[in-house]
């Protein structure tokens, strides 16, 4: 039976369909999706980490333990759990262990668009890169049965494009695969030094024994055709090159580490002109080129971005390669071309956003706000502007704790925020080193009670799991002093002046401290309020209530409007007004 699946879903069928018990992750776009779906399948356990790092070590115990398992991730993510990724190649596997990795070329939600696929190069480890749905479910199989034959675990390298595109996928039934028996094995699984030189010897064999394998994988094919240019590509970039340059001779690469050393060459040998069409960075083109082929990739194509079918056809044509024109057959499909840009739209907090308050004052006060990721880093842009500087989960605490260090004054002037699900990930340790270290700065951990940018997952402050089922909230204040701050205060982050003098006092006490701003996300907790009128006649036009970026207010013949389906009555803008023109409640008299 065939079904309609995105990437995601295809990747978790695939998982389910192939005995996988276990399956452990961090939601980050644009992988959040996998495990979502993998938990709604009976006989599993799918959950939630802290962080990947975590969600890595949980997938390495449950294989030891002879289970197939499925770690899941975002590219940025496998920063976090390189630590036990590069031992594990040493130790290897008992029960299968996939690792996706969701890149994200084109930063749709992302802070970089690195390229993974060097990570399986850097940890010596076996990688497949589908290229649509069905060869995301299908690589899942394999790649467990390649993991438990080489004994590695395997890293799947998706990206948003696959990941949330829909195809045709052909579901089957599940193979229900008996645990693997755990048997003690100190020299395979204990990396001291001593038994670690060993495992590194048996990866490098391991390795050997993949380059011999990667020949002949079914997923890594030629396909003939016009032999004056031949295309060596993989992943989505495959489809494009299909569409964009059609009848050219392709060599279509589905497992990427190890690359086909022998399979490239005498694609190579059958063509004129050799072309790789890659998304981000040139990984194919230099091993390519690195086997003393003349080959061209990055000169035509660019090293940023994604791509699309019109991009590639364009480049080519310009490049003055031969491409086969398109079938001007009658009901033949019109050639790929560039779509024009859609019109831009600034992404903003949601109406209600507990995040919004916090932002605006921070701004008002003028103060150095070190930032993290999540949706509350939109509070950085216009025109809130409340938020200096974002470089990765957890980064706020540890930056603002280092410009302390540099400059003794800022430490009355600088604040670090980060959410609730960031502190758990990776802002713990941050506020413990600050604390140890005597650090003087202010923390504000933005609390909405949940992972709200990648769609609402459940944490550990949340007391509820992924699978749906109770669990212990971590209670933050404790934890919080538990690290050693003793001046920790709950704010709402609705009120304005309750927050300001807040942050006004703890900025200026000299001692480290923790405002934790408490209210519920708006999506997930809507309050029946009525919307805010507007009085025309006291309204001044001063335009001060346009700077919490609120998308239920804009200006209408130079005065104040709410749209009231859009506005939820959170109050802030009430707040802001200086002339008493926005009210709450009631219908708007304009």
């Amino acid at each position: 039976m065939k079904e309609l699946m995105t990437g995601n879903e295809a990747i978790a069928r695939g998982a389910y369909e192939n005995g996988v018990t276990v399956g452990v992750g961090y939601p980050g776009t644009p992988s959040t999706e996998i495990l979502e779906n993998f938990s709604r399948y009976p006989g599993i356990k799918a959950q939630w980490a802290p962080n990947e790092k975590v969600a890595l070590e949980v997938g390495l115990g449950a294989s030891l333990a002879g289970a197939r398992v499925l770690v899941t991730m975002k590219h940025v993510g496998v920063n976090v759990a390189a630590d036990p990724l590069m031992t594990a190649a040493y130790t290897g596997v008992n029960g299968g262990l996939v690792l996706v990795s969701a890149d994200d070329p084109g930063m749709h939600s992302s802070q970089n668009e690195q390229d993974n696929r060097f990570y399986a190069r850097f940890a010596r480890i076996p990688m497949f890169e589908p290229s649509d749905s069905q060869e995301a479910l299908d690589m899942v199989g394999l790649a467990l049965q390649v993991s438990e034959d080489f004994d590695l675990p395997v890293m799947l390298r998706t990206t948003t494009r696959v990941a949330h595109s829909q195809s045709l996928v052909e579901v089957k039934e599940r193979k229900e695969i008996p645990l693997k028996p755990y048997r003690k094995d100190a020299p395979k699984w204990l990396m001291v030094p001593a038994y670690g030189r060993l495992r590194r010897q048996s990866l490098e064999e391991r390795v050997q024994r993949l380059k011999a394998y990667t020949e002949t994988t079914p997923v890594n094919f030629i396909t003939w055709g016009d032999r004056r240019v031949g295309v060596i590509t993989s992943g989505v970039s495959y489809q494009y090159v299909r569409e964009a340059m059609p009848g050219v001779s392709i060599l279509k690469l589905g497992m990427t580490h190890p690359l086909p050393e022998g399979l490239i060459r005498q694609f190579a040998a059958g063509v004129e002109k050799l072309v790789v069409v890659e998304e981000l960075d040139p990984y194919l083109e230099d091993f390519v080129r690195g086997l003393g082929l003349e080959v061209t990739g990055k000169k035509i194509f660019p090293a940023w971005n994604e791509f699309t079918p019109g991009l590639i056809r364009s480049r080519a044509v310009a490049a003055g390669l031969p491409v086969p024109a398109p079938d001007k057959e009658e009901g033949a499909a019109s050639p790929p071309r560039e779509l024009p840009p859609v019109p831009g739209r600034p992404p903003v907090l949601c109406p209600g956003c507990p995040h919004r308050g916090v932002f605006y004052v921070l701004h008002k006060l003028k103060l150095l706000v070190t930032g993290d990721i999540g949706c509350y880093t939109l509070g950085g842009l216009p025109p809130l502007e409340g938020m200096d500087t974002c470089v990765c989960m957890g980064a706020s605490i540890g930056m603002a704790h280092g410009c302390e260090l540099a400059d003794s004054t800022l430490s009355r002037r600088t604040v670090a925020v980060i959410g609730d699900s960031t502190f758990f990930h990776s802002g713990i340790t941050g506020l413990l080193n600050m604390v140890y270290n005597g650090g003087q700065g202010t923390v504000i951990i933005l609390d909405n009670r949940t992972t709200a940018m990648t769609g609402h997952q459940e944490h550990p402050g949340t007391g509820k799991t992924l699978m749906g089922e109770p669990a212990p909230a971590v209670d933050l204040e404790a934890l919080v002093r538990a690290l050693g701050v003793s001046r920790v205060r709950v704010v709402d982050p609705l009120k304005v002046a309750e927050l300001t003098q807040a942050i006004q006092e703890e900025v200026a006490c000299g001692a480290p401290s923790v405002i934790i701003a408490r209210r519920p996300c708006a999506l997930l907790h809507r309050e029946k309020r009525p919307p805010v009128m507007v009085d025309r006649e006291a309204c001044t036009g001063c335009r001060s209530c346009l700077k919490l970026g609120c998308p239920a207010i804009s200006v209408q013949d130079k005065k104040a409007a709410v749209e009231a389906i859009t506005c939820n009555g959170c109050g802030l803008c009430v707040q802001v007004c200086r002339f008493g023109a926005l009210k709450e409640g009631g219908e708007n008299n304009d």
